[in-house]
């Protein structure tokens, strides 16, 4: 490259079992998806690939990747070898049906049609997919966790021996995740193939892995059993790593950052290339790189103090705010007396709540001319009958699946979306009667609330000028709203601020454009951008999901430093729990559980976590992976507490309880009458099972088991 020998993989050495699921987690750029491409020959320029990649067949002589003709590795791949990417809309044709896609797959390999695509058939179903549906769909008619399962059909349909995927859950809900894996392991035990699983979520493969790799500046620094990686780590590396991940059953008060960045892969440092970030390297670290020694068995650690990093990086799992026995007692000692609809006064709010939310409703008309001709309407509620408060210095975490209308809701909070129902106020005051001027005697103007609500995106990238440097990006909201602000003034407000979000030196930064900044500084940009307007409430939506994992805890911290500091409060948008908690918990605040345009659960974090009332919020904590590699395979050997996997469609939502065609415990009543949220003291959730003395309980059961079995009755 023009900077001088980019080594993106370096000297990689390792053995890859048959018939097991092998995993590699590492950050970003480490050299992950590389070492994919690498097994199948499918370097592109301006990458050299050398060195050996010897495949062993179960029967027939070993064969040799890089010595193969063009014509055999074609025939290698997908027979032998197949690979599912992360993105799966890039790896479809848009112009071709599904069912085109896998025809010309089977008749390039010259197989029998008729016979490959009943077996197609069979993978679809097992992947929860309607298989005419889908085989005769385009992709853009698909979601995303359908078009990532039918690639996985798609890339098992010639019965490869080795299936690699880099990646392949990265854009997917915490449910669909959690489906998809389950799934692997199915397809791994009945069809005896090997799997290679690459991520840089660390929880998603602790119970799933036979092996794991730790993958870090372009080479494994740790591999070996699964359980033993995650339970007895020996490279420092990878403490840290397990020490810096989310997760539920992770103490938040032991989670830290993994100090330092990687390295450059044209500078990757002399010796062990972790040594500039670790805590116990010597001088020996600086010099020499380490080969492996061995732990046990096959558990390898290239580190020369692989045998006293325990006793320097300490880290934990297992040990969460899981607590699997108050559900039932509590359910039955409820007073029905106690119980009450859950109300939101929002005259209450003046200096109280920062905004609120009365029975909000944001309805998108999406019928065209002919529908409309027809008389038929075609109408996405996607934030229905909303009541909240979101107080000063509060953190509000929503959690929900995609399409559940969190996003939405977070934008109608900050008045980015005007509300077609109910009333969004600030400080009590109608936020868009303010900006109608219809509001007499108005305390704020449309100005003040303007500047009080701001918002961080997801993807910092793309909401950053890629020509302008951070400083004019920085000065122009400055330039807006504070005209008495003269250069030397918005410079120096800008430096202090850059030094408060950890970017120092403040001078260099300022100089750079987007493009020469990583992913978690081009977001303590987008978030130092919202806090120089020194707002009252931040709209966080999916801040961190684009940051390594390694990388959230850092970010989270800082935002909750920066809290104190500015007195903001965050509605931080997620879809994942493990974030939702850590933020949420530190702060004291709440989550609030999202489904179809509704909250249906709220409360403390610790409440909702531990004792979850909603089947909703029961399905999203199972569906959330732990580190702990025994609490994971016990789940994984849990039925799904769900009925169907993918989501309604949000333009026709079931009737009464919108939950009740996935939930496993609804009964008739469910299908016709709409629960209300109810409080206990601690929480509140719209569950009919929450209040004793509803009909629900003398309702017949929708589901195919005996309600009379359910013990919590």
């Amino acid at each position: 490259m023009d900077r001088g020998v980019s080594r993106v993989l370096d000297s990689v050495n390792v053995d890859i079992p048959r018939d097991e699921v092998f995993g590699i987690v590492g950050e970003s750029g480490s050299g992950k998806s590389m070492f994919a491409s690498a097994l199948m020959d499918a370097v592109v320029d301006p990458g050299v690939l050398s060195g050996d990649i010897t495949y062993h067949p179960e029967d027939g002589d070993p064969i040799e990747l890089l010595e193969l003709t063009d014509r055999e590795l074609k025939q290698f791949r997908w027979e032998e070898v197949s690979m599912v990417f992360q993105g799966a809309m890039s790896s479809f044709n848009p112009t071709m049906s599904i069912r085109e896609h896998f025809e010309e797959t089977i008749f390039a390999h010259n197989q029998d049609i008729s016979e490959r695509m009943e077996y197609a058939r069979t993978l679809l179903s097992d992947l929860y997919l309607d298989p005419e549906r889908v085989l005769g769909s385009y992709p853009h008619e698909l979601s995303g966790g359908m078009q990532q399962r039918a690639l996985i059909a798609l890339s098992l349909v010639l019965e490869p021996e080795v299936l690699v995927m880099d990646e392949p859950t990265a854009a997917l809900d915490l449910l669909m995740q959690r489906s998809i894996t389950s799934l692997l392991a199915d397809i791994q035990e009945e069809y005896n193939i090997t799997i290679l699983f690459i991520t840089h979520d660390l929880p998603l493969v602790a119970g799933f892995a036979d092996r794991l790799a730790v993958m870090y500046a372009f080479d494994f620094v740790e591999h070996g059993p699964a359980d033993e990686i995650i339970t007895e780590a020996t490279h420092p590396y990878t403490r840290a790593l397990l020490r810096s991940v989310p997760s539920l059953d992770t103490d938040i008060d032991e989670m830290r950052i993994v100090e330092g960045e990687a390295p450059d892969p044209v500078d990757v440092p002399k010796g062990c290339s972790y040594h500039p970030r670790c805590p116990i390297a010597t001088e020996e670290c600086f010099s020499e790189e380490p080969s492996y020694h061995q732990v046990k068995d096959d558990h390898m650690s290239a580190c020369f103090h692989w045998d006293e990093s325990a006793d320097a990086i300490s880290y934990s799992i297992g040990e969460g705010i899981v607590d699997e026995d108050r559900e039932d007692t509590d359910r039955q000692q409820a007073d029905p007396d106690e119980l009450v609809p859950r109300t939101v006064d929002p005259s209450a709010g003046g200096e109280a709540s920062v905004v609120s939310l009365e029975d909000t409703e944001v309805h998108f008309d999406l019928t065209d001319i002919v529908d409309r001709i027809r008389g038929d309407e075609e109408i996405v509620r996607a934030v229905d009958g909303v009541t909240l408060n979101i107080e000063e210095n509060d953190v509000l975490a929503v959690v929900g699946e995609s399409g559940c209308g969190k996003t939405t809701l977070g934008k109608t909070a900050v008045a980015l979306q005007e509300a077609t129902g109910g009333s969004v106020k600030y400080r009590g005051q109608d936020i868009w009667e303010t900006f109608e001027g219809s509001v007499d005697d108005a305390e704020y103007t449309a100005e003040d609330i303007r500047r009080s609500l701001q918002i961080v995106h997801q993807d910092p990238g793309s909401s950053l000028n890629p020509s302008r440097t951070v400083r004019k990006s920085l000065a122009t909201p400055l330039k807006k709203w504070r005209s008495d602000f003269g250069p030397a003034d918005r410079e120096r407000i800008i430096n202090q601020l850059l030094e408060q979000v950890g970017m120092v030196p403040a001078e260099d930064y300022a100089t750079r454009f987007p493009h020469q900044l990583s992913g978690g500084e081009k977001q303590r940009v987008a978030l130092g951008r919202a806090l120089l307007m020194n707002p009252d409430l931040i709209l966080a939506d999916e801040a961190v999901s684009a940051l390594d994992v390694s990388l959230r805890v850092e970010m989270m911290d800082l935002m909750l430093e920066l809290q104190d500091t500015f007195n903001t409060s965050y509605l931080f948008i997620s879809h994942d729990f493990s974030n939702a908690r850590y933020l949420a918990e530190k702060a004291d605040g709440k989550i609030a559980i999202m489904y179809l345009g509704e909250i249906v659960e709220i409360g403390p974090v610790e409440e909702v976590l531990a004792n979850p009332k909603h089947p909703y919020t029961k399905v999203l904590t199972w569906a959330t992976p732990v580190v702990d590699p025994e609490k994971a395979k016990e789940a994984a050997k849990q039925d799904p507490p769900i009925r169907n996997i993918d989501i309604p469609d949000p333009v026709n939502p079931p009737s009464g309880c919108r939950f009740h065609t996935r939930c496993p415990e609804a009964r008739e009543v469910c299908t016709r009458e709409s629960p209300k949220l109810l409080d206990d003291g601690r929480s509140a959730a719209a569950c009919f099972r929450e209040d004793p003395g509803h009909e629900y309980w003398e309702s017949e059961s929708i589901v195919d088991e005996d309600p009379e079995s359910d013990d919590t009755e």
